[in-house]
């Protein structure tokens, strides 16, 4: 793991321009890799320049940590990180498309066909998706007779604690989208992957509605941070 190579305090009232060459950023990423960059190096880059009071490191360092480190930063909107002196609206825009980016190169690295198999596939393609996200939200993904996604939609969103889910819209969006069965997912921003009671008898109000169409359900998941919960891995689905 990388550590920071240099001290705020070391820096204070310089820019980047004054450092050594092998100090600043990137030139340190042309001579030894992005690799050897620390959290706060690498944002400067993007961020390219600080304020008279701060130059971009130690404004990259303030951004870190008010928001607690990279795994809180990425969360945030654009409107949300302009907290910092010297994030305007174009360089927050710019820090949420670069976060927008990693989520969606992690989802390419799967390959164009996704065939979900068992929770952890699943897992890997909507991940990245859900965990990040401050809100609840509820997904059903389409499959086809191979067990290949062929497509997914957002059903609802909601607060930090629930969303509201009309199995009828469930069951017309798998009609309509042509799935052989379908899988859910939602996610938990409280960290908390444990499924609720509510949890529970919304999945077992959609099982039955699908059975009735003859579109069964494989699985929901609760995505909740690095952490899931596969309800068909609980016995909650027959």
């Amino acid at each position: 793991m990388n550590t920071e190579s240099f001290s705020s305090e070391d820096f204070l009232n310089r820019t980047v321009k004054d450092m050594r060459p092998d100090e600043q950023p990137r030139e340190k990423l042309i001579k030894y890799g992005a690799g050897s960059l620390s959290d706060a190096e690498l944002l400067a880059i993007l961020l390219r320049t600080g304020t008279k009071k701060m130059n971009v490191i130690e404004t990259s360092r303030a951004l870190l940590d008010h928001f607690n480190g990279l795994h809180s930063l990425i969360k945030k909107q654009w409107s949300e990180l302009r907290v910092i002196p010297g994030i305007a609206k174009v360089k927050a825009i710019t820090l949420e498309a670069a976060f927008e980016l990693a989520r969606r190169i992690q989802v390419a690295g799967l390959g164009e066909e996704v065939q979900v198999t068992s929770p952890e596939d699943a897992v890997a393609f909507f991940g990245p998706k859900l965990r990040h996200l401050t809100k609840e939200v509820f997904i059903v993904a389409f499959l086809n007779h191979k067990k290949v996604l062929t497509g997914f939609q957002q059903i609802s969103s909601g607060g930090s604690n629930a969303t509201i889910v009309e199995p009828a819209e469930v069951m017309r969006q798998a009609v309509v989208h042509q799935a052989n069965s379908i899988l859910l997912f939602h996610n938990h921003p409280s960290g908390n992957a444990k499924a609720s009671t509510a949890d529970i008898q919304l999945t077992k109000r959609i099982s039955e509605s699908g059975k009735l169409l003859g579109i069964p359900i494989d699985d929901h998941i609760i995505i909740a941070g690095y952490d899931f919960v596969s309800l068909r891995s609980l016995g909650e689905l027959n």
